[in-house]
């Protein structure tokens, strides 16, 4: 009986995982430029991947793969914002630009902080 409760909690939790995996990929296939598509797949795809690293957690019922399943949780929680972030700095440094849709750019105010145009800043106040 409680084998089946467990069971029937890890497919609900894996169904989850899977629709907000199936959303990101929508996301990044529908959305117009890098950064929003970048947005969906770290924001769903994480949330998704949690999801079905606990349902690994419930149906394993062992507690080395529990725990295992919940430092990968905390693992995706925590990295995926970071390099989400770093990866869209890096783009809009490189010199890809939000679509025309956007409507506040906000690094665009802030570029005289940007490395790659800093050099050019430097030159013109000699």
């Amino acid at each position: 009986m409680i084998e089946d409760v467990i069971l029937l909690i890890g497919g609900i939790l894996l169904l989850i995982g899977a629709i907000f995996m199936l959303l990101a990929t929508i996301g990044v296939l529908r959305l117009p430029d890098l950064y929003t598509r970048m947005h969906a797949a770290s924001k769903a795809g994480a949330v998704g991947g949690g999801f079905i690293l606990l349902a690994v957690a419930f149906i394993s019922q062992d507690a080395a793969v529990s725990l295992r399943a919940l430092a990968g949780v905390v693992f995706l929680i925590l990295t995926t914002p970071v390099s989400a972030h770093l990866l869209a700095r890096a783009s809009y440094i490189a010199g890809y630009r939000p679509c025309e849709e956007t409507l506040l750019d906000e690094l665009e105010s802030k570029s005289d902080l940007n490395p790659a145009t800093q050099s050019s800043h430097d030159t013109n106040n000699i």
